[in-house]
């Protein structure tokens, strides 16, 4: 639809003008800094950074019934750069002009109601956002698409020229980045750092695919990050990780879709979200609390993060009821099915602490919850999803388990309405489902599978065949028949069909 055919009150809206004034924001000493150049971390303390609207007020002279009227109008646009995240510009990156915008597809991913059977063995109603339905099948296209927009405007308007993009993986930023940045080239390249033989083949083919420089390190994710932050501090590359505030930014956008598909009203939701390396539980916050301040939300919803207990230090943390005497602790993670939440030192651990106080604050009692579950439980409600109709990663298993875990502990009333993060597609895991059916899984993961959920292919080659079709060895006259109506009863006798009757 043309934007001369929209409402004249809000045309002049609906396609955004470049606005705001962005800073990075240290949340430890509180100091801020200009856009102009990229930063991670502060320069004057070393502290994680997030990036501010100065101007953020000016948004709330807009009613939020306007507004709402302004995103529902921008879902008709055919025009690429509002299609994806940016549909909600003013709230992401306001100063990024238009042109400058990477749109490869990302955003606005399907959020789909559990069946009835499902939802009466979790206990509550409940709906997956399939984030795995994004371009590199996973959420961290949401930040790329913030981060790369972001590096994109840098170039264009001759700040850089040439960037190498790099980034720690445990799989799917890798795929991610690699794709976002292949879009830009040749001005941009990337490199990833990828634990050995901690990726899923998957995985590891998608940054390859992408032309990407592969990496593979000894140890664990954490063990790559701080080859990518030593990188980063003393060479000239652009960050791709979610310490990377740009990349918070965009995933606000998963906030903001499921407000505007859930009307606004959020007073009885529920969003549930692995915890990983923290940034995403971090953007759900800042997304929630951005639209609560400008009246488009009725309230901020309960937000609960799950951790395995294979690598939970946020749940180990919050396990102390007095603030003043928590204390983080950098854990040495365990195998986990939730392979992208193996982090035993989540670089955005103190954007949590920050944003938990002050989201809590503004709703007036506590809303944000953090639960740990076990790795069979993962596994379980992973295989369990999947035989309901959805598409699941492990990690939309371990936020299955996580609401049904944080029901049983009274957090839930049970007549909320929760929104489950699957964070990735199935297809990306689907190694673990392989093992789980053929009952191979290393000790150090403590699944042991349930026969009930097993589920393997049948070869049917009765034995009264002498003859049976091959690849350039067709069957045909008499053998061809026979073989037809012996497989075929075969196959009827095996799932106990009744034959039709004749009349």
């Amino acid at each position: 639809m043309r934007p001369e055919h929209f409402p004249p009150d809000i045309r002049s809206r609906v396609i955004p003008e470049p606005g705001g004034r962005l800073i990075y924001s240290c949340l430890s000493c509180a100091s801020e800094f200009d856009i102009a150049k990229l930063l991670y971390t502060c320069p004057d303390c070393g502290q994680v950074l997030l990036i501010q609207d100065e101007r953020f007020e000016r948004l709330k002279q807009t009613p939020a019934e306007q507004w709402r009227r302004i995103f529902d109008y921008r879902r008709m646009l055919t025009l690429p750069a509002l299609k994806g995240i940016y549909r909600y510009h003013e709230f992401i990156g306001p100063v990024i002009p238009l042109p400058a915008v990477v749109y490869l597809g990302e955003g606005h991913t399907p959020v789909i109601e559990a069946n009835a059977l499902l939802q009466e063995a979790v206990g509550m109603r409940f709906y997956f956002k399939n984030d795995g339905q994004n371009p590199s099948a996973s959420f961290k296209d949401r930040g790329m698409a913030s981060a790369l927009s972001y590096i994109h405007y840098l170039i264009i308007s001759g700040k850089v020229s040439e960037v190498l993009a790099i980034c720690a993986s445990t799989g799917d930023t890798s795929a991610a980045a690699a794709l976002y940045a292949a879009y830009l080239r040749p001005h941009i390249k990337s490199a990833v750092l990828l634990p050995h033989k901690k990726v899923t083949p998957q995985q590891l083919s998608q940054p390859l695919g992408s032309g990407a420089r592969v990496y593979e390190i000894p140890g664990v994710f954490d063990d790559c990050m701080k080859v990518v932050e030593a990188l980063s501090d003393h060479y000239d590359v652009a960050l791709l990780n979610s310490k990377n505030a740009w990349r918070i930014l965009g995933q606000e956008s998963y906030s903001y879709e499921i407000a505007q598909e859930f009307e606004y009203e959020m007073a009885d939701k529920v969003v549930v979200v692995p915890i990983g390396n923290a940034g995403n539980i971090t953007a759900v916050m800042s997304g929630f609390i951005k639209f609560q301040q400008v009246g488009l939300i009725d309230a901020l919803p309960k937000i609960i993060g799950v951790q395995s207990a294979h690598a939970d230090p946020v749940y180990q943390y919050y396990l102390e009821p007095d603030a003043q005497k928590r204390k983080f602790v950098p854990q040495n993670v365990r195998a986990s099915v939730a392979q992208a939440a193996m982090i035993g030192n989540p670089v955005s651990m103190p954007r949590v602490v920050q944003l938990v106080n002050r989201y809590n604050d503004l709703a007036g009692s506590q809303r944000v919850h953090i639960v740990q579950v076990a790795e069979q439980a993962i596994m379980e409600w992973y295989l369990k999803a999947n035989r309901n109709g959805h598409i699941a990663c492990t990690h939309g298993g371990e936020c299955l388990a996580g609401l049904k875990a944080a029901l049983s502990k009274g957090l839930l009333t049970g007549a909320e309405t929760a929104i489950i993060d699957s964070t990735a597609h199935a297809l990306k895991f689907a190694g673990f489902q392989d093992m789980y059916f053929e009952n191979s899984f290393p000790v150090d993961f403590e699944v042991q599978p349930q026969p009930s959920l097993i589920n393997r292919p049948v070869y049917v080659h009765p034995k009264d065949l002498d003859e049976v079709p091959a690849p350039g060895k067709p069957l045909s006259g008499p053998a061809f028949e026979q073989f037809v109506q012996t497989v075929t009863r075969w196959i009827a006798e095996d799932l106990h069909l009744i034959k039709k009757t004749t009349t």
